[in-house]
């Protein structure tokens, strides 16, 4: 291993230095290139790279600047990182169709279209760079459902977005971590919010009707009957598509006290044509029962996607979402699968959790005052504390089984 520190580089384990040491160092410097790697997610993503090479197939760097609107010098060095961290596949003899140049005798020719005298690529020279030109990147299949399929469950390049949005604010996040303030969501701009929304999107297009939803039998049941459905918190309004687009009976108003996300909702309901029977409200649940007196007692289900965690005040908004359902009716939470008592080490979801909220969801929350702080990694139990403060007589964990997300019945 080849450290580089300060004005030094040290291979090996230093005399003196443990074991212990020198794997924490790897891991530390680990950490650095898939931060890299991060970084050029999001350029690919937000450029139109990984789209282009995902529809296009393979291309040079002038072919990917000229489909892009970008520049060709910048392009080429994005290329060359991706393939050196293996995300592109280098393919210098594919044609343009993806097809690799063979000889005459079907044989591929080791050399593509270079003479078998030609020099190595990335000397910086006239000829290196002829090469480099000439070369052409290839995006895997699997690598492209990742990056590029914004319907695939595993489409995972919007988790690069929100990195990006938070690294913005991390001087204002130490400050807030000085004085006890926060940075609100409004804050974080476009990026964190279209990342949110192209996160949640598959997920909620794809699955919470066709198969979470119909796990909780009275749930799927009312559903089905034709409910009338609050929101809260909905963001760019894919849940409330949803559920519109999966149970024709029903009606849904989403609520969102960002009025950029309530925004984009209404674009989301419209490109999907439900826009009859799902409405938005730039208000959070405290305010949409205090300005519609008919909302009250109005709603057979209270829907509450990933939210929770977020609210300064969670029992105030869950006693208004308690008032504005039905007799019959209840509240449904989806929250994050954190597990039930803290513990260190971890696991990779508790770890994803714990990041999300040092650098988005704290924050976010903390900057309404006064805060209860919740953060992203809100445990059943602290659910079940805040629901009953609500007025809530029973929070149950439905048998939905998912990953990531955690389903909850809140009964009045």
């Amino acid at each position: 291993m080849t450290i580089i520190t300060g004005s030094a580089t040290a291979t090996g384990t230093p005399d003196g230095t443990s074991a212990a040491v020198e794997a924490f160092a790897q891991r530390v410097f680990d950490a650095v290139l898939g931060a890299q790697e991060v970084q050029a997610i999001y350029l690919g993503d937000r450029l139109g790279y990984y789209a282009a090479l995902a529809e296009r197939g393979p291309l040079t760097s002038s072919e990917l600047a000229g489909a892009t609107g970008s520049t060709e010098r910048y392009a080429r060095e994005w290329l060359e990182h991706q393939a050196v961290c293996g995300y592109l596949t280098v393919a210098a003899d594919v044609d343009q169709d993806g097809n690799a140049d063979r000889g005459a005798d079907g044989s591929r020719d080791e050399h593509g279209d270079r003479g078998a005298g030609a020099e190595p690529a990335g000397d910086g020279q006239a000829a290196g760079t002829t090469e480099a030109l000439s070369r052409r990147y290839l995006l895997p299949a699997g690598h492209a459902e990742v990056l590029a399929d914004v319907d695939s469950l595993n489409y995972l390049a919007p988790l690069a977005r929100f990195v990006a949005g938070a690294g913005r604010q991390l001087g204002e996040i130490a400050e807030a971590f000085r004085t006890g303030g926060g940075v609100s969501w409004e804050r974080f701009g476009a990026d964190a919010r279209e990342a949110q929304a192209a996160a949640n999107r598959p997920m909620f297009l794809s699955l919470l009707c066709q198969e979470l939803l119909p796990a909780a039998p009275e749930v799927h049941a009312t559903l089905v009957a034709g409910a009338r459905v609050a929101d809260i918190g909905c963001g760019a309004g894919w849940s409330s598509v949803a559920l519109a687009r999966a149970y024709p009976g029903v009606t849904v108003d989403g609520f969102d006290p960002d009025t950029e996300s309530v925004r984009l909702a209404e674009r989301n309901a419209a490109a999907f044509e439900v826009t009859d029977r799902v409405t938005f409200t730039d208000a959070d649940a405290d305010a949409a029962q205090a300005a519609d007196g008919e909302a009250v007692g109005g709603y057979d289900l209270v829907f509450a996607f990933e939210c929770v965690h977020d609210m300064a005040d969670p029992v105030a908004v869950l006693d208004a979402a308690r008032r504005l359902l039905t007799a019959g009716g209840s509240m449904i939470v989806m929250d994050e699968r954190c597990a039930e008592s803290f513990h260190a080490p971890a696991g990779e979801i508790e770890r994803l959790l714990y990041g999300y909220s040092l650098i988005g969801c704290l924050p976010d929350g903390m900057s309404r005052q006064p805060s209860v702080g919740t953060g992203t990694v809100m445990r059943p139990a602290t659910l079940a504390g805040y629901a009953e403060l609500a007025g809530f007589t029973s929070t149950e964990t439905l048998p939905i089984e998912h990953d990531f997300f955690r389903f909850y019945r809140l009964v009045p």
